[in-house]
């Protein structure tokens, strides 16, 4: 017998109703989960379940629930997923990407790293960063402008810090360019263990430190700082809260490069830190994301 085919279901719903009909549609398939689309405003439910789901049912179902909520109902897409090949789709998905100097592929990848170019072995794994994403590509292209205006050393003042650094491949980007000392710090530990990770498989375990903690007040960021480079790709909103703890860690004439804000909360997070004497040396658009350089 056959096994059951995947079927995929979806819709966009407003933000204070996604948990509403994340367990209606939930209880129709074998596995639920939401997204933010937009910040503060719509979210995407998606089901999947094995078998053509009861279609006229699940209608029903979150028809009834947006009329008891008062909204229009969300246009509802039942699909059947078709077969992929997981290992060929992974590897089509992450193909190379070049960022400035930076070659990033995975280990799948049978080339050579071009000549010229800074190679960084990274892999899709259970932590955010493989260079494909818009804000990732462009923390390494503002790394690489950074490269030949930028001194680091090993001194106190004159390394490196990687403020979230989930699969590590900033704070590696880093390690390689400059061959100094990086401290990466990220409040999930699963970030900190593929860090650790990243960093054998590129060797350069020997100059970063990788630790897990709550931001600026993690011990080994007070122990190594302050520093002259540091790298932030997280959200929006934590850049603007983390603004004062950032300039404090950062050394005159030092700079910071920030990311993981959309174009549109660019002046949001810009204000922040001009408010704590930080200045705008450049900007990096990358479609709906920006990366900003800011120093003293």
């Amino acid at each position: 017998m056959p096994a059951p085919k995947l079927w995929r279901i979806a819709l966009a719903v407003p933000e204070a109703f996604a948990a509403a009909f994340a367990e209606a549609v939930g209880d129709h398939a074998d596995a639920v989960s939401t997204f933010e689309l937009e910040e503060h405003v719509t979210w995407l439910v998606e089901a999947t379940v094995y078998g053509e789901p009861d279609r006229p049912r699940l209608t029903a179902r979150v028809a009834v629930l947006a009329q008891a909520l008062g909204i229009d109902d969300p246009v509802l897409v039942i699909e059947e997923v078709p077969p992929i090949d997981w290992v060929s789709h992974t590897y089509q998905a992450f193909p190379p990407i070049r960022a400035g100097r930076f070659f990033v592929h995975g280990s799948h990848h049978e080339g050579v790293v071009p000549a010229g170019t800074i190679g960084l072995q990274v892999d899709a794994a259970t932590a955010f960063g493989t260079g494909e994403h818009g804000s990732t590509k462009g923390c390494l292209l503002a790394l690489d402008r950074l490269s030949r205006r930028v001194r680091l050393g090993r001194g106190p003042g004159q390394g490196a810090l990687d403020m979230g650094c989930g699969s590590g491949i900033l704070a590696i980007a880093v390690a390689k360019t400059w061959r100094v000392p990086v401290v990466a710090v990220d409040i999930d530990p699963e970030a900190v263990r593929v860090t650790r990770e990243n960093a054998r498989i590129n060797g350069v375990s020997h100059l970063l430190e990788a630790e897990g903690g709550d931001g600026y007040h993690t011990p080994v960021v007070r122990r190594r700082g302050p520093y002259r480079l540091i790298t932030a790709n997280i959200l929006a909103r934590p850049l603007a809260r983390m603004a004062p703890l950032l300039a404090r860690n950062l050394v005159p004439g030092g700079v910071a490069v920030l990311a993981g804000l959309l174009a549109r909360q660019e002046q949001h997070v810009l204000q922040a830190h001009r408010a704590q004497g930080l200045r705008l040396i450049a900007r990096i658009p990358m479609g709906e994301w920006t990366t900003l350089i800011v120093g003293r």
